[in-house]
């Protein structure tokens, strides 16, 4: 749907389909509900997530087709996809292999590309579309600093064989569509900062020559055209959990003149755990609660000196409970961002007001999608029936930005 400032959706990444057949099943089963709770008289977006399996499936013609005529029906439109998880994000151990296939394969390319196929005839005419993807790859399976250096250049090297599709399409159609990096704790790119320096020290010096080259343009033309099809996807439980100064990082790259593809409002699990050993231990047991085995939940400790120190999963964290020079913890599980207080934990949800505060006073995208994909795995007193928890979390959205 339209708000004030942007077309606002959820991504359906919520529902746990392992191919299109499945997908579409929860999609008709739940969003009838979500629309007559959150916007029963206009139009409503949907954050489409494909498998590789049901992306497959979808570029069928006739599939497609019938696709778009229920979007029709049911006065529902996509201007965005998740292009992130590539194979099955429910029922099984996901965890590091959410980055397979990375951005170093042929097969995340063109997976992607087949994204982008769907993706342009679906979004509305008058509409940009983007799909939110990778930071590039896992950090931990580049055991040395060459390995990771090699890995990042192969990567932007296909995202840039991505660009020059998007760029043809733009010409060819008038149709802007993005791709959409999104930093996560352990990807190649984790924080704003890492984004904003592979942009500058890799995607642009081996981008520039590809796209003049290939488009016979100059090079201040070939980089408006990589500015125009490469943005950031701003997750904010992820940037919330590496400490990050919103404002600053938002700043910097409208400096630098780098798009924002879309906002993913998402919330993570925080607690200060500089209390009595007796209340440290409870809120060691709220954390437990949430230790799950399909996904990562990597946590990052603020130090009592500034410092931050990283853990690849909560199990990690959690054997590590007692260290005396950590103040705060804050974990990557994505927690209903209606919800402040979860017990004797909070959710990082006042970083929502801070974006969504930021993204008022002087708009940086015009994409916003809920994501909240934990919903199967979060602890019983969270879960309300899924529809019903899609529509609170957008009624939520917007009521703060109205």
């Amino acid at each position: 749907m339209k708000v004030n400032t942007g077309h606002l959706t959820y991504c359906t990444n919520i529902h746990a389909g392992k191919n299109w057949d499945e997908d579409f099943n929860a999609l008709k089963q739940n969003f009838p509900i979500v629309k007559q709770n959150v916007a029963p008289t206009e139009a409503l977006g949907l954050g489409l997530r494909l498998s590789h399996a049901a992306s497959l499936q979808l570029q069928n013609a006739a599939e497609l087709e019938l696709f778009k005529q229920w979007l029709q029906e049911n006065d529902a439109y996509v201007f965005t996809m998740n292009g992130f998880p590539y194979g099955d994000f429910h029922h099984t151990i996901v965890k590091a292999d959410v980055h397979a296939p990375d951005w170093t394969t042929d097969d995340r390319k063109d997976y992607t590309i087949r994204l982008f196929h769907i993706l342009k005839s679906l979004v509305p005419e008058g509409m940009d579309g983007g799909i939110s993807t990778s930071p590039l790859s896992y950090r931990h399976w580049f055991k040395t600093p060459q390995a990771l250096k090699e890995a990042t250049e192969k990567a932007t090297l296909n995202i840039i064989e991505v660009i020059k599709l998007l760029a043809a399409i733009k010409y060819e159609q008038g149709l802007l569509l993005h791709l959409d990096i999104e930093p996560e704790p352990d990807g190649i790119l984790e924080t704003g900062r890492e984004f904003i320096d592979w942009f500058e020290q890799y995607l642009l010096p081996i981008g520039i020559p590809e796209i003049k080259n290939f488009f016979s343009t100059t090079d201040q033309e070939a980089e408006a055209i990589i500015k125009q099809h490469l943005c950031l996807c701003y997750d904010v439980c992820h940037f919330a959990i590496g400490y990050e100064d919103h404002e600053a990082v938002l700043a910097e790259l409208e400096h630098k003149n780098i798009r924002v593809g879309k906002i993913q409002i998402s919330a993570a699990l925080k607690a200060n755990l500089n209390g009595s050993a007796e209340k440290k231990q409870q809120i060691r047991q709220s954390f437990n609660t949430f230790n799950e085995p399909t996904y990562l939940h990597q946590v990052v400790a603020l130090q009592n000196n500034g410092d931050v120190k990283r853990y690849q999963d909560l199990p990690e964290a959690l054997d590590d409970f007692e260290n005396k020079d950590t103040k705060e913890w804050r974990a990557h599980f994505h927690v209903p961002i209606s919800i402040q207080d979860i017990g004797l934990l909070q959710s990082t949800q006042s970083d929502i007001n801070t974006v969504l505060e930021l993204q008022k006073a002087r708009p940086f995208t015009n994409h916003l999608e809920v994501e909240t994909y934990t919903w199967e795995v979060l602890p019983e007193q969270l879960k309300l029936p899924i529809a019903q928890s899609i529509s609170n979390e957008l009624n939520w959205v917007i009521d703060t930005l109205a």
